[in-house]
């Protein structure tokens, strides 16, 4: 079985909209990172030394790679990352190797096996 890995960037208020559609087309858990800081083609505008801008969380998703492109398309969709500034970037990479996942693999080709 082979895997890829999802790490979208959010917008702090996109982070359960991406984690509940991701869940939805077939990713089985994820992992969220909060209060992480990112900047874009516009540094962020101060005020008296302090951000002005939300927080942005980082989900990933360790997925079988049949799911990955569904899966990176739903978030994307969902989340409304081509149509409002600022509301996220998601990319995914192929997974070498992985350790860990042998108690969950069985698991996980029974509940993907009607989706790929």
């Amino acid at each position: 079985m082979k895997f890829k890995l999802i790490i979208a960037l959010v917008a702090d208020e996109k982070t359960e909209i991406v984690t509940d559609t991701g869940r939805k087309e077939g990713a089985t858990g994820c992992t969220v990172i909060t209060a992480a800081r990112g900047e874009g083609r516009n540094p962020p505008k101060t005020f008296f030394g302090l951000t002005l801008e939300g927080q942005r969380d980082i989900v990933m998703f360790l997925v079988e790679e049949h799911l990955s492109r569904r899966i990176l398309e739903a978030i994307a969709r969902e989340g409304k990352f081509n149509e409002e500034h600022g509301a996220g970037v998601a990319i995914q990479i192929d997974i070498e190797d992985a350790v860990g996942l042998l108690s969950q693999i069985e698991d996980i080709q029974l509940e993907i096996a009607d989706q790929i």
